[in-house]
Formats: C-alpha cells, structure tokens, sequence
C-alpha cells in the first residue's frame, strides 16, 4: 500500500511539473503569434507604401560578371 501511494504522489508531482510546462508554453505560443501578426501587418504597411513591389537587392549584377 506505501508502494502505491509514493507512486501515485510522484505521478502527481510530474503532472503538476508537466502542467505549469504547458502553461509556459501556452504563454510564450501567444507571445510569438502577437509578435507574428504585428511583423505581417509591417510587412504589408511596407508592401503597400512601396506600391506592393518585391525589392531583391540592386539591379547590379554581381562582380563576377
């Protein structure tokens, strides 16, 4: 019977650990989504302010040409 109670309060204990890991998670998860949007909505600020063109450098070709 002793067995089975220090066994069941290590599995408590894990289930608390697990549980306030997953709540951490949750957290930073909607942190990194508000940080995601926020850099999408730049991004199409700037998309539009350049009138939506796609900017890949200079137009130089590179030195070894």
């Amino acid at each position: 019977m002793t067995d089975l109670e220090e066994r069941i309060a290590h599995l408590t204990r894990a289930l608390d650990d697990l549980s306030e890991v997953v709540a951490r998670q949750e957290a930073e998860i909607a942190t990194l989504t508000r940080r995601v949007a926020l850099l999408m909505e730049r991004e199409a600020a700037r998309e539009d302010a350049e009138g939506g063109q796609i900017l890949l450098g200079d137009d130089r070709p590179p030195p070894h040409w």
